[in-house]
Order: structure tokens, then sequence, then C-alpha cells
């Protein structure tokens, strides 16, 4: 969530994601020259196919690495910012891969992996050391042929001796470490994260696929609506007027008759009236400007079958179109959860930070939630695109599905007090 505080990692936390960038390191020691007889391959056509190949695995592997980054720091990934590869021929593919900068920028990433291992290993080889010296001191393990073979201690003066080195190696690896790791951090975010003009370019890309997205949306929800008026209140309003017509020519010489109908014409009003309150509720709910997301939200969860649980901490309130997209998302997500899930409890959680709404949906359901188009996540993903907003799914099979939202916004001063929302 983006409004936890970042804790610091543990020791065993951090050793184990700092092993993982090592081995990331010497994979990419061992990928480089498949990379190099790839690029020479690419003299004659062969090599083309090889190029793509070679393409994927560093771009797998530059990802992987800029991911355990966050995850060390317990931050985003960092960006990439690769072009997206045509989806057939061979040549596009591999002229995309060639003249893409992030490419360039992993290949470079890919030829330092020596400079890496080289700062992760200095502070690791200081404790190893350290603490093998320590342990030879100590008589451990017994029958020691002494120091790598060199310095066997006949007495504890020898033995104490040998502890004052072990402890300045010892300090200063766990000096170094913590540097280390912030000059690794540094010196890879520099080669792995994208160029301000990939940034700018692929955020105009991002823009253009969301006002596209925002434009087909807007189009299919303005045909929904038109549907729903021809098909419902415009159809019950033709009947109410037929029947009005009837009983105007009928009710001075059948006036039970004309009474009758005018009764049938008071029903079909009622009905009317009732499918347009439940158009305007799909539109924009009448709870939502009432009450905000606070109140619509715990509503919401007050007419599902399923336990919910909705804890919101919002000192504001977001700008109406925020505000009815994070409605309409939430009631998405508990439809999703009460239909695909087989959940049997859910939690909602709504608050602001660093100028972000952030929504949490979490169930114990089977897990399995996966955002492919047509899906209701899917349409989700678009609906908040059209804010700059963000939508990340966690659902291992067997569960628990969290999904997150991000939707960045301002919060303004409350519409409804306190006292509003408990009528």
């Amino acid at each position: 969530m983006a409004t936890a505080p970042h804790h610091r990692a543990g020791p065993l936390t951090t050793f184990a994601h700092l092993f993982l960038l090592l081995s990331q390191n010497i994979a990419a020691l061992l990928l480089l020259p498949l990379v190099i007889a790839s690029a020479v391959l690419t003299l004659i056509w062969v090599g083309l196919p090889f190029v793509i190949l070679t393409g994927h695995l560093l771009r797998t592997l530059a990802e992987s690495q800029r991911r355990t980054i966050g995850h060390l720091h317990h931050q985003p990934p960092i960006p990439s910012g690769y072009r997206p590869l045509p989806t057939t021929g061979i040549n596009r593919r591999a002229s995309t891969i060639i003249t893409d900068p992030a490419t360039w920028k992993d290949l470079l990433w890919l030829i330092t992996g020596t400079v890496n291992i080289l700062i992760i290993t200095t502070p690791a080889t200081l404790l190893t050391h350290g603490t093998y010296q320590t342990l030879h001191a100590l008589g451990l393990p017994p029958g020691d042929n002494g120091l790598y073979g060199t310095n066997i201690p006949h007495n504890l003066t020898e033995q104490l001796l040998l502890l004052i080195p072990a402890t300045l190696l010892t300090t200063l690896g766990i000096t170094l470490l913590n540097p280390a790791i912030r000059l690794y951090t540094a010196f890879n975010r520099l080669l792995l994260q994208p160029s301000e003009k990939a940034r700018l370019t692929a955020r105009v890309a991002h823009l253009a696929t969301s006002r596209a997205n925002t434009i087909d949306t807007q189009a299919s929800e303005i045909r929904r609506i038109e549907r729903d008026l021809h098909d419902g209140a415009q159809a019950r309003l033709v009947a109410l007027g037929m029947h009005l017509g009837m009983a105007e020519q009928i009710v001075e010489h059948d006036p039970a008759t004309a009474r009758t109908m005018l009764t049938e014409a008071r029903e079909t009003t009622r009905t009317a009236l009732i499918e347009l309150r439940d158009l305007v509720r799909g539109i924009h709910p009448p709870v939502l400007v009432e009450r905000g997301l606070h109140g619509a939200v715990h509503a919401l969860a007050l007419t599902h079958h399923l336990p919910i649980t909705v804890t919101i901490d919002l000192p504001g309130r977001p700008a109406d179109p925020v505000e009815s997209a994070a409605y309409f998302a939430i009631a998405e997500l508990l439809t999703n959860t009460a239909k695909h899930a087989d959940a049997t409890h859910a939690w909602v959680h709504v608050n602001h930070g660093r100028d972000r709404l952030v929504i949490t949906a979490t169930d114990n359901g089977h897990g399995g939630a996966d955002a492919a188009p047509g899906s209701g996540l899917s349409g989700i993903r678009r609906r908040i695109d059209a804010f700059d907003g963000t939508m990340n799914i966690t659902s291992p099979p067997g569960g628990p599905t969290i999904v997150t939202l991000e939707i960045p916004c301002a919060l303004s001063s409350p519409k409804t007090s306190p006292s509003s929302e408990k009528d």
C-alpha cells in the first residue's frame, strides 16, 4: 500500500535479497557471451531469431533485478520503459529490440556485472573472513590446521591477538554493508532507469491509450443508458400514454374499465419512476452525493450478502469524478468476489496519502483472479486509467486475493458532517 510506512528489512531478508542480486549478476555474466554471439550472427539473417531470444532473456533478467531492488527498499520496482514489441515479423521484432534505448541500457548493466558483484561481495567477504578468523581464534572447529593453513595459535595470548583483526574485519564488513547497498542501488538505478526521453515517450503512449479507453468507455456507457431508456422508461411512458388515451375515449360510456386502465397507468408510472431511479443510481448514486465515499461504501457493504469489513480513513473528499470512479471500482470488486471467489469474508480499506487515493480490497477466496481482456478487473483498470490510476493484483492459487488501486487526487474539505452520516 502506498501509504504504509517503509519498514527496514531484517538482516536475513537483506542478505536474501543480496544473494538474489548476486545470483542475477552472475546470470548476467553468463548471458553476456550469448548476447555477443547473437550480435555477431546478426551479420547474417540467421542471427535475428537469436537476437529476439537473447533480448527476451536480457529483459527478463533486468526486470527481475529492478523488482529485487524495489523489494530490498520496500519501494515500487524500477520502471523499465521498453518499447512494445510487434506481435509478428522477425525483422520487426529484432529491429525494435536493437533500436530500443532501454535495450542498450540493459546491455550496459550486463557489461558492468563484474562491478556489481564486487560491490556486493566486498562487505560479504569481510564478514566471512572476520567470522572465520574469530572461530579460528576460539579454537573452532577442533583440530583446525591454522588460519588458512598458516597461523596456528599456541596459547591464549595468540588467540586473543587473532581476535583483534577478526573484530576489525567483522566491524568493517557490517559498517560497509549499508553503504554498499546504497551504492549498488544508486549505480543500478542509474543503469536500469529509462532516460527522460523514454519516460516521456512511455508517458505519452500511456496517456494516448488511457484516453482511447476512456472514450470507448464513455461511448459504451452512453449506449447503455440509451438502451436502458429505450427498453425501460421510454417503453413504460409509451404504454402510459396509450392507457391514458384509451381511458379518455371510454371514460364516459364505460367508467369502470376507464378506472381500471387509470389504475394500470398509475402502476406503469410507478414502475417507470423506479427504472429511472435505478438508471440514475447507476450513473451517480444519490448516497454518493449525500454522504460521500465513506457512507456510499458502507451502504454498499450492508446490501451485500457477503460479510464485508470496511475501514475508511479520509480527511476530506476527492473530486466528484474520482469519487464516482472509486465507488464503482469497489462495487465491481465486491461483485467479482461474490460471483467468482467462493469467499466467506471480504475487506475494503480506503485511505489517502502522498496525494493518492489508495483502495485495497481483500478476500479469503480461492484466488486466481486475472485482469484478462473483457473481465471485470480489466474494466476497473480502464476506468481508473482515465485518472492515471494503477491497479496491482496479488491472487495466488488458494488465495487470498488482494487488489490495490491507487488514484492520484487531492482531497477537499468534507462535504458532510459526521452527524449527517448517522442519519
